[in-house]
């Protein structure tokens, strides 16, 4: 077991009984979403720019339908990956080009700069996207995003290596994951959850510096897609203006569901 930059502690997979509730709390929470809609008309709202939103390993734009629409009612610009199912290097391309292409794709075609909002293995490719490409991306939110630490701290690495080919335990895996917790060039902001049943929370948080930080917020890992507090924290960061950063302040309707 690696451990987290800083950290005295190993990182391990997350407790199997959090893994086993994250059905029963993905369903609670879409429930807790739309009882809450009425409070989210009043979210933050930016100046309408770009934003592409990413999904998780192994799923489909259908996953961030929730997300998205919540966006779009908030007057953005939004747009899927339109990748297909997300496996890693096979959707993203083995140097990212696919996300590249992507991205400036709707960057020339809006005349701005987009925002990537990433959930899971989609955060870990907003990223490195941003690293590696610099150019057509305006900030990055990554929501439960294990692009640090220990690679095989999560209950679905077996199923990983299976569906991409690569291995957690490789030394690739490794130097992936060794320089993922750097600060990038552009406003970075990740979100994570010590409750998370399928990935370590400690994988899921990079070095605050200037203009990146993590914000802890009590959820499951589906529930990164589905949640009032993760959307409330999602449109506040999209807010800001651009060259604008401020830190995230908790507050708001959903307080209670963010930890200091």
């Amino acid at each position: 077991m690696t451990k987290q930059p800083g950290s005295r502690h190993p990182i391990a997979k997350p407790p199997l009984v959090l893994t086993m509730l994250e059905p029963l709390r993905f369903g609670l929470g879409v429930s807790t979403l739309f009882a809450a809609s009425g409070l989210l008309a009043a979210a933050p709202r930016g100046d309408s720019h770009p934003v592409m939103v990413l999904p998780g390993f192994a799923t489909s734009d259908a996953m961030t339908g929730l997300l998205r629409s919540f966006l779009l009612q908030l007057g953005y610009r939004v747009y899927p990956w339109e990748l297909g199912w997300n496996f890693d290097q096979h959707s993203a391309g083995a140097n990212g080009e696919h996300i590249a292409r992507r991205i400036a794709q709707i960057a020339a075609d809006c005349g701005e700069d987009v925002s990537l909002v990433g959930w899971s293995l989609g955060g870990v490719l907003a990223r490195e996207a941003a690293r590696r490409d610099r150019g057509g991306i305006r900030q990055v939110i990554a929501l439960g995003s294990p692009f640090t630490g220990n690679p095989e701290a999560t209950s679905l690495s077996l199923l990983y290596d299976l569906l991409t080919g690569n291995k957690t335990r490789s030394e690739a895996s490794s130097r992936r994951y060794a320089v993922g917790h750097h600060p990038i060039d552009v406003p970075a902001t990740a979100v994570y959850s010590h409750s998370d049943g399928i990935t370590a929370w400690e994988n899921c948080c990079g070095l605050e510096g200037p203009q990146t930080e993590n914000i802890a917020v009590v959820v499951s890992h589906f529930c990164f897609v589905a949640s009032p507090a993760v959307f409330w924290a999602v449109a506040d960061r999209l807010a800001q203006p651009a060259g604008e950063w401020r830190p995230f302040e908790r507050g708001g309707p959903f307080a209670a569901f963010f930890e200091a």
